[in-house]
């Protein structure tokens, strides 16, 4: 007995250094100082400040990072002391004070004031004051109450409450039948080190050829599949090889997978279903900036010469000091970050060039979820449906931005301030960049043919637009969110993957070694390693209120008509009509190539000068849908996909796709189950659900690491302005540019 204590002592031991290692290279900590390795405290950049390595209320100075970002920090991003911070707006996210407020006021309180080490804060956030509270507000007048919503678990129970900052008073709301609050990173970490106190764990390992210290591990959600995973939050944990490489992702033990009790840490069962699959080779599979063309070299930037927007008059757009409120060319919106949507846009108007007026576009827009299901059934696969807003936290996986490289060197840069699972705040430092774009496009132009005896006539206007962006590492994947707004009124919405394929094993090496019949569920991407097909769905809520909160959704359908005989040449022209949504079912929408529709919001009691409803349309781009059966039980919890478009009335309590609880949930409190009531939706306060999807069939040009590939939609006003918003937009003049030296050739 004394000599198994021992052996799982030494484990614990050895955990403790893997999650260390691990915890770097995953939620990427920077490298600390020699006096910096105390766990006890923890810097700003850390999503993994829990009860047991936190970070105070008064913010200590981050360290340094690699030599890269450090050269580029410096010249770019600053360090922002957020101790003194107030809100100034009603939309504001909570203070740090206002975080450590809301935890005491809780903690103090039954039952968790029986014990308060017992509470595990997976939500302190902002409760956004009604709307009608927002839109009555003005700048200089009182803020709403300040309240703090809290999911919490407390004793093996979830809690959904609110808190009163200024009364203290605690409400308890409902929770949903099934499901659990989203992982906290604690929960995420200390899952990972979790098995390597398992000696079966330990033994299929080193059987497998892999030494502990080299194993690195990810926690992966279970999604739901039945009545033997209810009861219990449940995880499963996969790991892989990090020897040689820092993309251990590329080095999976495949076919091991751990069942693991997420509260007790108890490893519950081994599936050891890939014996005989070899670990993939490390060669060729980092892609450090250091490890590819050599730290210290010049090598050749594929013949580019580096390119910088200058901007020594200052950029165009205001954030207010200390706030979250950006100004820029008839543009007006909040811009905050948030622990599970990533990044929220809020409160939207644009300046009529006509009257000065501010007029309402949207009140509020987020990524509402994200879906990802993996197209492989078997065993070690199945499982692989991600949802990571829900799930992980879109906003947690947030990593700072690297200035010069994810921004412009004329980025400005905000933090985070979330809550760790010990309910104490940290700050996510540049968590979501503002810059002015240039890249050579142009707003409006005409010039006039010889033809005409007018051919003096050159006119081109070139198109400068404002991003907000934020970056999300969840895990392996690198998620990329733009909200891009246009001077002409447009908002475009973009979003980029890059990041680290999800590869599985094989003892195959090349293509011609797979049996025929065989079904890779992939591509060979290298010896020994597969790509497999996997779905992106990501869907946003979109609370537009066009000139007012009462509005309604119209589907303008173009459809062939036949022209009358003998009435023209022609036979056939295209004709649209518009039909009002009057339910919330007239309003589901799949996209059809051959079936084209414009979707219009419009509100129907305010009208152009011609007699036209003023509205914004939303403009798909490049889409997918999903081809899984609706009754599989991933597509079951997200349904939210079967349709690109949904439109819903208002209700504060439905913001999530997914629903509350996403974790094990059982499709029971989703998108589609509230749409389902097919509730009134002409000329009322409605929200407009779009999802953006990808299909992605992985391709040699993926590994190791994959470059961006995007989609996008846009909000386009329609009828909205009475004519071109800017026709009076002056061109470039060579006079008014700067001149740039080169800072070698000025020395």
């Amino acid at each position: 007995m004394e000599s198994t204590s021992f052996i799982r002592f030494l484990f614990l031991i050895l955990a403790a250094v893997v999650l260390l290692l691990f915890t770097r290279s995953w939620i990427h900590l920077p490298s600390p100082a020699a006096d910096e390795l105390d766990l006890l405290d923890c810097n700003r950049f850390s999503s993994w400040c829990t009860s047991k390595n936190r970070i105070q209320t008064k913010q200590t100075t981050p360290s340094s990072s690699s030599s890269t970002t450090r050269s580029a920090s410096s010249s770019s991003a600053a360090v922002r002391d957020h101790s003194d911070d107030v809100p100034r707006h009603p939309l504001d996210p909570l203070t740090l004070r206002e975080i450590s407020a809301a935890r005491s006021i809780l903690l103090s309180q039954p039952p968790f004031s029986s014990s308060p080490s017992s509470v595990i804060f997976h939500t302190l956030t902002l409760s956004e004051p009604d709307k009608s509270s927002v839109e009555a507000w003005s700048k200089g007048s009182p803020l709403p109450a300040r309240r703090a919503s809290v999911v919490a678990r407390f004793k093996g129970e979830s809690y959904a409450l609110t808190v009163d900052l200024a009364s203290g008073a605690l409400t308890t709301l409902p929770i949903p039948a099934s499901g659990f609050p989203t992982m906290t990173i604690e929960d995420m970490s200390s899952s990972t080190w979790a098995p390597l106190s398992d000696a079966a764990f330990n033994s299929t390992v080193l059987a497998r050829g892999v030494r502990l210290s080299d194993v690195a591990c990810l926690p992966i959600s279970p999604g739901w599949y039945g009545e033997k995973e209810e009861g219990r939050r449940l995880i499963k944990v996969q790991c892989y090889s990090a020897e040689g490489t820092a993309n251990f992702y590329m080095r999976p033990i495949e076919g091991l997978t751990v069942l693991l009790d997420m509260d007790t840490k108890e490893v519950v069962s081994i599936s050891e279903q890939g014996r005989g699959i070899p670990i993939p080779k490390s060669a060729g599979t980092d892609y450090r900036y250091e490890a590819v063309a050599g730290f210290n070299d010049d090598p050749p930037r594929l013949g580019l010469k580096p390119i910088s927007i200058e901007q020594p008059a200052g950029p165009s757009f205001e954030v207010e000091e200390g706030g979250h409120m950006v100004r820029w060319a008839g543009w007006e919106f909040h811009l905050k970050a948030d622990a599970r949507a990533g990044v929220v846009v809020s409160r939207v108007r644009a300046r009529d060039p006509d009257t000065g007026e501010w007029r309402g576009v949207m009140h509020k827009g987020f990524v509402s979820e994200l879906f990802v299901p993996y197209m492989d059934p078997t065993d070690a696969w199945y499982f692989k449906t991600y949802m990571d807003a829900g799930e992980y936290g879109f906003g947690l996986q947030a990593m700072p931005l690297v200035p010069l490289n994810d921004c412009p060197r004329n980025a400005h840069y905000m933090d985070g301030v979330f809550a760790a699972a010990d309910g104490r705040p940290y700050v996510r430092e540049n968590m979501v960049c503002i810059f002015e774009r240039y890249a050579g496009d142009i707003a409006w132009r005409h010039s006039e043919s010889p033809i005409t005896g007018m051919d003096q006539i050159r006119e081109a206007r070139p198109k400068v637009t404002l991003m907000a962006r934020m970056a999300a590492s969840v895990a392996n994947y690198d998620y990329i969110i733009d909200w891009e707004f246009q001077t002409d009124g447009l908002i475009r919405v973009k979003v980029g993957l890059s990041g680290i394929l999800m590869v599985k094993g094989t003892p195959f090496s090349h293509l011609n070694q797979f049996p025929q019949n065989e079904d890779m569920y992939g591509t060979i991407l290298s010896e020994n390693v597969i790509g497999v097909i996997h779905d992106h769905y990501i869907t946003f809520h979109l609370d537009l209120d066009v000139d007012g909160a009462n509005n309604s959704f119209v589907k303008v359908r173009m459809a062939r008509e036949d022209a009358n005989p003998g009435e023209s040449p022609r036979t056939s022209y295209i004709k649209a009509t518009r039909q009002v949504a009057k339910t919330e079912k007239d309003a589901q929408i799949k996209m059809k190539l051959y079936e084209p529709s414009e979707f219009h919001v419009i509100n129907p009691s305010k009208t152009t000068r011609v007699g036209n409803p003023v509205g914004y349309k939303v403009v798909p781009a490049a889409t997918a849908a999903s081809l899984l059966d609706h009754d599989d039980p991933p597509q079951r919890r997200g349904a939210f996909t079967n349709n690109q478009i949904w439109v819903t009335p208002y209700n504060e309590s439905e913001e999530w796709a997914g629903g509350l609880f996403v974790y094990q949930s059982k499709g029971e409190d989703t998108l589609a189950v509230w749409s389902e009531r097919d509730r009134a939706i002409e000329n009322r306060d409605i929200v407009l659900w779009y999802t953006l999807g990808f299909h992605h069939i992985p391709c040699q040009e993926d590994y190791p690491i994959m470059p961006t590939v995007s989609a996008s939609f846009d909000l386009k006003p329609v009828n909205f302005f009475e004519s071109n918003p800017i026709l009076s937009a002056p061109p470039n003049f060579e006079k008014d540019l700067p001149v740039c030296v080169a800072a070698a050739a000025s020395a």
